[in-house]
């Protein structure tokens, strides 16, 4: 039993609420906390850092169109910035499990900046001097704000940690590439020897893959750029001033570095989160090629003596509490199972759009929630592969002392003899153990100058037709 001064009584349409003391929200959030008791599940810090943002930009427009007093809204601007800050983070407890449009955390920010403004105004908490509902939420509507605080939250969290960590990743797997350009090894398909690379054209392929990524994720940034705000309650602006959300869209884009702007389709924008899904569906493309990476690199490491050891991964820990002297590829393992889970994320995402009914979706907290940590685990564990893993790699001799005996070299011997002729040489020495060049020589089929020529691995790197002897039809 809490004691009377432990607690005060707030007030909102449903009538008096008991609230701890010293909280900032008010009775709204009380409720939710009780009707929420679902998870250990909270938005992240990115989401109330842009619900914060929203709050001061759109308090300074209705201070400028003439709707809110300028005492009240320096008041506001002044504690929704401690809130974009994260100095009053405590104060946000509500569960990502909650009302479908998030009606409950925006409301509990609306709380904690009016509580926060009443003080700074030298009111009491709870004594409504600045209006949750009258004040800080002027001219807008949950139904606006929370897909509007997703696109800002993905956005600024893109643009800060997961492009400058591709940025990172891709500049640690190009050094590589150009170091390892001389190193020629044997190169495979169905996990079978084919053709001879390059390393460096393997790694290379890698680099390419996070720059597509850094590519794609530009559409995704314009996608999120076009917010829901101004649409209020259905898409139709109701009682939001008409140059409203434009203006607060220009102060965001101005005071964040990223843009954004208010969405000529209203309807389209809160009925369904099509930018996000969008934006979830290439992260998640990004977390199949990042996966394919690792684990390529945490195949040509294997060994060191049983396994493929064309790679040296850097020792970062002990591999076995057993065996002794052991060493596991750990960040790629990690980094494997963070894209493990930026995909289920993504499932969460789709199936979220699908929620909801005419005019509104109703799985909005879980998308936000969702998307927000795919966007930080990628940053976090791109950034991680290519300081912890990457930059220590090594190439050893293994790679390239096993060419000569690569039976694909047959291929560069089909244009000068013919598929079948190559396959039977291909095949005979599968079967005897020798290399393709001593089983070519022992038939006689071509010159060892020729076959010197023919089976040079370094000129198997790159294209051309080598060998065709006089054209054909």
């Amino acid at each position: 039993m809490k004691s009377v001064e432990s607690v005060r009584t707030e007030k909102d349409s449903l009538g008096p609420m008991e609230v701890p003391a010293d909280a900032y929200y008010g009775a709204s959030t009380a409720r939710a906390i009780g009707n929420f008791p679902i998870s250990k599940e909270r938005f992240p810090r990115a989401f109330i850092r842009a619900l914060g943002l929203i709050k001061a930009a759109a308090a300074e427009v209705n201070a400028e169109l003439g709707l809110l007093d300028r005492r009240r809204a320096d008041a506001i601007i002044a504690a929704a910035g401690e809130v974009a800050a994260g100095a009053l983070d405590a104060h946000f407890p509500l569960d990502i499990y909650q009302t479908g449009s998030g009606t409950s955390t925006n409301m509990n920010a609306n709380e904690v900046i009016a509580n926060r403004a009443d003080e700074l105004l030298g009111a009491a908490r709870g004594s409504k001097i600045v209006h949750p509902n009258d004040h800080v939420n002027l001219c807008q509507s949950s139904n606006d704000v929370i897909p509007t605080a997703i696109h800002l939250a993905a956005l600024l969290v893109i643009a800060e940690d997961l492009r400058p960590a591709l940025v990172e990743l891709e500049a640690e797997l190009r050094a590589k590439a150009r170091a390892w350009w001389g190193i020629i090894k044997t190169g495979r398909t169905h996990l079978m020897d084919a053709t001879p690379v390059r390393l460096g054209q393997e790694v290379g392929g890698y680099a390419d893959q996070v720059a597509g990524t850094l590519r794609r994720l530009a559409y995704a940034e314009q996608e999120l750029g076009e917010v829901a705000l101004g649409g209020t309650a259905v898409g139709s602006g109701i009682n939001a001033h008409p140059e409203f959300a434009a203006r607060v869209c220009a102060k965001l884009s101005e005071r964040t570095g990223v843009k954004v702007w208010e969405t000529p389709a209203h309807f389209q924008a809160q009925a369904c989160l099509d930018a996000v899904t969008f934006t979830s569906g290439v992260l998640r493309t990004y977390a199949t090629s990042l996966h394919k990476i690792a684990n390529d690199i945490r195949w040509m490491g294997s060994g060191p003596r049983a396994g493929l050891a064309e790679l040296l991964l850097p020792a970062v820990q002990p591999g076995s509490s057993i065996m002794p002297g052991k060493v596991n590829p750990v960040i790629a393992e990690s980094v494997i199972q963070a894209c493990a889970q930026v995909i289920g994320n993504d499932v969460v995402v789709a199936l979220g759009n699908e929620g909801g009914n005419f005019e509104l979706n109703t799985m909005m907290p879980v998308m936000a929630h969702n998307l927000l940590n795919a966007i930080s685990l990628l940053a976090a564990v791109s950034r991680n592969f290519a300081r912890q893993c990457v930059r220590g790699l090594e190439a050893t001799s293994r790679g390239p002392e096993s060419v000569e005996r690569g039976l694909m070299l047959a291929t560069a011997l089909a244009p000068a003899i013919g598929y079948d002729a190559a396959a039977e040489i291909a095949k005979e020495a599968a079967k005897t153990g020798q290399s393709i060049r001593e089983v070519a020589l022992a038939r006689g089929v071509l010159s060892a100058e020729r076959l010197a020529e023919l089976l040079d691995p370094e000129s198997m790197t790159a294209p051309g037709v080598r060998g065709i002897p006089g054209g054909g039809l």
